[in-house]
């Protein structure tokens, strides 16, 4: 007797779908910006030069590696609601906030463009709260609150560098 092939069922997780696509886009427009993020510091860890070489490589891979795998996290959300996540250049410049930085910036200025792209990650996750809200949808809010606490400690870790 031969087994008749079974449908896959719908996604029935307690968030309807025009709510789940709503946050889709969102965590693909966080991503988006995460995935800006670690290119510019992995870039940075790359290029950086000067008196804080040392120090600033070392902190700028232990950026990069932490966002790095941040975006697997981010990324399998989006797949766990349902949708396919962006995972094209094209698709992420399309979407995030950050805007590339030309050329090789000096080692402050390297540090006042994370500073700035760090705080622009933070609101892109921080702009997905009331629609996760209203969707119950809490392991989303978990993801948002634990980047959140990273990007925002380390905002300030790195403007604190350039303080006198």
């Amino acid at each position: 007797m031969a087994s008749k092939k079974m449908k896959t069922p719908a996604i029935d997780i307690g968030i309807p779908e025009d709510q789940r696509k709503k946050i889709v886009a969102g965590l693909s427009a966080f991503l988006a910006d995460s995935y800006t993020l670690y290119l510019m510091t992995h870039n940075f860890h790359w290029n950086v030069t000067g008196p804080q070489f040392n120090s600033l490589h070392a902190m700028f891979m232990d950026q990069y590696t932490e966002q790095w795998n941040a975006l697997d996290v981010i990324a399998e959300r989006i797949r766990a609601l349902g949708f396919p996540a962006p995972g094209t250049y094209k698709e992420f410049a399309k979407l995030a906030s950050i805007k590339e930085v030309d050329g090789v910036p000096k080692a402050e200025d390297m540090v006042r463009h994370l500073v700035i792209a760090q705080e622009a990650t933070a609101r892109t996750a921080r702009a997905l709260f009331d629609l996760v809200d209203e969707a119950n949808d809490q392991p989303t809010a978990d993801v948002l609150t634990q980047r959140l606490d990273v990007h925002e400690k380390t905002a300030w870790m790195l403007r604190s560098l350039l303080e006198e």
